[in-house]
């Protein structure tokens, strides 16, 4: 009686996939944690030099541990310009040999160390009071669940040993090489995890249900698979972010291809590298207790599926780094069109990052500064349309204030769902910072949008103000931006020395306001100025003052004293 669809198997394949997932996703968790400003500082070392591309991509998928997540961070920082086309080629070609770590460390023989891993990293998690201590539990609990995953797979797979069903579709994908490389493709697309296709690859191998050479197709397949992923993530992206994505895609169709046609050699190569015969069956309960594994287990060929894996990342990076320019032709050539440049958007932040905590705090922050040059420029508008009174500057006014208005909403909208992440402490601080920034550069604007239509009032009542009531205006008007210009500059430098200078402009801002006030109310009672003149000059003075208070408030934010 076959029992391809028995219990044991579809809970076993199921609960340790599950397992191995949520373990990659814990560890992963940890290890941002921890290693969160390395990632910043590795993404920020980031040159034309394609090699050094490629050593950053490395680095990152093995602190992330996928590299479907650097793939898609990459992605999502050439949308914004971050990244040109040829840096974010380099970049995705170290991650595909940075996501070998995985396969490479689950083919040691040490499953059964998961569970006193997994009681070691919940000790750690549950009972530590030291973060770091808590965030080291994570990656020691997420590692010893991904182990333990892998020993339930192992066992649900068992049953098939025995199923002549299976085994006949294992005699039709090994003659067709195609299928399994199909295979991998498509389940690496659904899991969204190559490296759990991988360890589902050298579960069915270790208990001796593929063979070596079907193995290494479904690897290939499965490389081919994390690049859909990719592909996808694109969508709705810019031109060079979706031709990236199509890069990544390609170099790994064309490696794929290029190793299926050599693959008796490339297998040779393989077991050449790597001790043991991939395809040995143990036999004999002395070899299975001598090698610690059971009766029917092949003990060698997880080590020649992993040592497979790697060689044909780096084989693909040699084989392409000299001709990453070539690369990014064919990418352009491929998906043609002409990107339209549009500023009425977002352009640090992208939803895709979020899964990454510490890159995304730094985007927002990014979009924070765009938003304070903005504010800027508008007050800077500002102060020229109530000099000259052109009122064709109104529109760019508005366009401005549009735009200040839609980061304000964007970037408060990113950074709550950010918060609610698995975060640190240090991120979760950070985040009411920056909504603190947003919303007092967000009250900034509106108080510029009071000032041109209080200038506008002045244009159409035919309202003129005396010198000194002009002079004036321009005075704290002037005062105003070189406080938000002093603080803007703060902001995009990470000073955090600027306490005593922003008080002493507050404090300037706020006696001009209190003195020109004076000044003026005692003009009015002496008759120098009419009343409705008068009116709109205190209005005036009143949102300058407002707008101090306000950026202020950012200088507060930047410091961290709020």
């Amino acid at each position: 009686m076959s029992v391809f669809i028995s219990q044991q198997f579809l809970f076993g394949l199921l609960g340790g996939l599950g397992l191995f997932l949520f373990g990659m996703k814990t560890m992963s968790e940890g290890l941002h944690k921890v290693a969160g400003e390395k990632i910043r500082r590795i993404f920020s070392a980031l040159t034309n030099n394609r090699l050094a591309g490629t050593f950053v991509g490395m680095a990152v998928t093995a602190i992330l541990q996928s590299s479907t997540a650097t793939t898609v961070m990459t992605v999502s920082f050439v949308n914004a310009g971050l990244l040109s086309l040829v840096q974010a080629i380099g970049v995705i070609l170290g991650a595909n040999i940075g996501t070998t770590v995985t396969a490479q460390l689950i083919a040691f023989n040490i499953t059964q160390f998961a569970l006193p891993l997994i009681a070691l990293g919940a000790a750690f998690k549950l009972f530590s009071r030291m973060k770091k201590h808590v965030y080291a539990g994570e990656i020691i609990l997420g590692f010893g669940l991904l182990l333990f995953g892998l020993a339930t797979m192992k066992q649900g797979f068992e049953p098939l040993k025995s199923s002549e069903d299976f085994r006949q579709l294992l005699v039709f994908v090994g003659q067709y090489k195609l299928v399994a490389v199909l295979i991998g493709a498509l389940l690496t697309l659904v899991v969204q995890s190559s490296a759990a296709t991988v360890g589902v690859t050298l579960a069915m191998a270790t208990v001796g249900l593929i063979n070596f050479e079907t193995s290494v197709a479904l690897v290939l397949g499965e490389n081919i698979g994390t690049t859909i992923t990719a592909n996808i993530s694109a969508i709705g992206a810019n031109l060079a972010a979706r031709r990236t994505a199509f890069a990544h895609f390609l170099f790994n169709v064309v490696g794929t291809v290029l190793v299926l046609l050599l693959l008796t050699f490339y297998l040779k190569l393989v077991a050449f590298l790597t001790p043991g015969d991939a395809d040995f069956v143990i036999q004999t309960q002395a070899q299975a207790e001598s090698l610690s594994a059971a009766i029917g287990d092949k003990p060698y060929i997880a080590r020649h599926i992993a040592n497979a894996h790697t060689l044909f990342n780096i084989i693909n990076v040699l084989l392409f780094l000299p001709f990453v320019g070539i690369l990014a032709k064919i990418s352009t050539i491929a998906i043609r069109g002409k990107d339209v440049s549009e500023s009425m958007q977002v352009k640090y932040i992208d939803n895709r990052i979020l899964n990454t905590p510490p890159i995304a705090i730094g985007q927002a922050r990014r979009e924070a500064q765009r938003m304070a040059v903005v504010a800027l420029e508008m007050l800077q508008e500002t102060n020229y349309f109530l000099e000259d009174e052109d009122t064709k500057r109104i529109s760019e006014l508005e366009r401005r204030e549009e735009l200040v208005d839609m980061l304000q909403r964007e970037i408060t909208n990113f950074l709550v769902q950010l918060s609610q992440r698995s975060i640190s402490s240090q991120t979760s601080a950070s985040i009411g910072n920056l909504l603190h920034i947003v919303n007092d550069l967000e009250r900034i604007g509106d108080h510029c949008e009071n000032l041109w239509q209080l200038g506008q009032k002045k244009i159409e009542a035919k309202i003129i103000f005396s010198d000194i009531g002009e002079n004036e205006i321009s005075i704290i008007g002037e005062k105003t931006m070189d406080f938000l210009r002093f603080v803007v500059e703060a902001m995009e430098t990470g000073d955090t020395t600027i306490a005593v200078e922003a008080i002493e402009f507050e404090d300037c801002i706020d006696e001009m306001e209190n003195r020109m006030r004076l000044k003026h109310i005692a003009r009015l009672n002496t008759g120098e100025c009419a009343v409705q003149p008068g009116l709109l000059f205190i209005d005036m003075l009143h949102n300058f003052e407002k707008i101090g208070d306000h950026t202020y408030k950012v200088s507060e934010a930047v410091i961290g004293e709020r």
